[in-house]
């Protein structure tokens, strides 16, 4: 029966083993071209980007800086919360060269179908308060964005409070990266301190739009 069992586990550990190696080089291919489409939707048309990573409040940052002839043309924040109804929210921050926002795309959610999930609906309020705007020039608490509730003016999903401070956190967050980053700043000089990590650089050939899909699941309610 050991004989039996040795080499029923060891021909389950082969082929976990096998699919494994199969898998990760599509999985890494698809993770790559998610993040593509994601800078490509909210950067302005770019040639190549270098990547750095942060740390922001304890949680990892990327910076992507989207570069076309040579010059500096935008900036896409990878950043994330933990403050979801849900948990984890995860969002692109496209910054103009001049600090504008250009864009934001959420890349991962589990908020309440309906309530939070709203912040992924194309111009849905939390989006509208922030894009296309400077953010220094928005009614600001203690240096950073807030909801009406919290005294700020960028207007909550309704029914979805929770969620929508935690889009706004995120937010805060990408924009404390992008100060950070596009000043060459000393990353300490961020509020709520930030530690630089590496830096890369990738080279894209296009910057076509297209949309990617929420990740969604069901939750409880959401206030």
């Amino acid at each position: 029966m050991v004989a039996v069992l040795f080499t029923i586990t060891l021909l389950a550990s082969a082929g976990v083993g096998y699919v494994n190696q199969i898998t990760v080089e599509p999985i890494a291919q698809a993770k790559e071209a998610a993040t593509k489409q994601a800078l490509e939707q909210v950067l302005p048309a770019f040639e190549a980007t270098a990547t750095e990573d942060l740390t922001i409040d304890e949680l990892p940052i990327k910076v992507y800086t989207a570069t076309k002839g040579g010059e500096v043309v935008g900036y896409a924040v990878e950043t994330m919360t933990k403050q979801g109804f849900s948990g984890v929210v995860k969002l692109m921050v496209g910054f103009l060269a001049d600090g504008t926002v250009n864009n934001v795309n959420v890349l991962q959610q589990a908020e309440t179908p309906g309530l939070g999930t709203k912040m992924c609906d194309e111009g849905n309020p939390l989006l509208k308060a922030v894009k296309d705007q400077k953010l220094e020039t928005k009614k600001l608490v203690d240096g950073k964005l807030a909801v009406t509730k919290d005294g700020g003016d960028v207007d909550a999903l309704t029914a979805a409070t929770i969620s929508s401070r935690a889009y706004v956190d995120a937010v805060n967050r990408a924009w404390m990266a992008f100060k950070s980053v596009s000043t060459g700043s000393q990353p300490t000089d961020v509020a709520s301190g930030a530690t630089a990590v590496a830096a890369e650089t990738t080279e894209t050939a296009t910057n076509e739009v297209e949309t990617a899909e929420p990740v969604a699941q069901e939750g409880g309610q959401n206030e």
